[in-house]
């Protein structure tokens, strides 16, 4: 049977991508600075097999105070930068709110967990979808508020690009520290999200998907 690849497998390929590509420029730079790999060791403070290696991406775990220090005897400067490449994984606590939120719905709503965005090569995808007749909301789901404003804009982003869905429920869990960002951000997430818990949940209970956004506290 294949093995499932799993998010640190490709985590680890990128690494492995990305240390050959570097390593291919740190060649060609050493090359065009007419210097022998043993110079460079030596400026490094590393062996002439250990910057061989090195350049042909065959180390590793190639650290980046290694590449650093070869780079910088090279006149380059390694740089690394986060870039979003889909939603980071869920968590035990994120899970459970969407479990929680199922026990909500009744007939005919049914929900159905990490659906992609409908747009190619795009690795985003909803925590959640809720589907009736006919009709379907999305669903986020946040353990612990940090930003709620910029989760509002992330929100935002999702539905722009989602043609087909309008409605969002975001899913917060009740802790004191929840309820205080909520008491102090509330009317201002009110456009994006104006039903409360209630209405919210009362539709879900009727079976019924919410005709706006809304927020949920379980």
């Amino acid at each position: 049977m294949p093995t499932k690849t799993t998010r640190g497998d490709r985590g680890a390929l990128l690494a492995r991508r990305a240390s050959a590509a570097i390593g291919q420029e740190l060649r060609d730079a050493r090359i065009a600075a007419g210097l022998s790999q043993a110079a460079v060791g030596t400026a490094g403070r590393m062996s002439q097999s250990q910057v061989s290696r090195l350049e042909r991406g065959e180390v590793q775990h190639a650290t980046v105070d290694q590449l650093a220090r070869m780079a910088a005897v090279l006149g380059q400067v390694l740089s690394l930068k986060l870039y979003p490449a889909g939603e980071p994984m869920r968590d035990a606590g994120q899970l459970a709110l969407l479990a929680r939120l199922a026990t909500r719905l009744a007939d005919p709503l049914r929900m159905r967990r990490e659906v992609p965005l409908p747009i190619p090569g795009d690795r985003r995808a909803w925590y959640a979808r809720i589907d009736g007749r006919g009709d379907t909301c999305a669903v986020e789901a946040e353990v612990h508020l940090h930003d709620a404003q910029e989760l509002a804009r992330r929100i935002a982003l999702k539905v722009r690009d989602d043609p087909g869905l309008h409605r969002v429920i975001l899913v917060v869990a009740r802790s004191a520290h929840n309820r205080a960002v909520l008491r102090e951000h509330r009317e201002a997430l009110r456009t994006e999200f104006p039903l409360d818990g209630a209405t919210v949940l009362a539709h879900l209970r009727r079976g019924e998907v919410p005709p706006a956004s809304g927020i949920v506290m379980l």
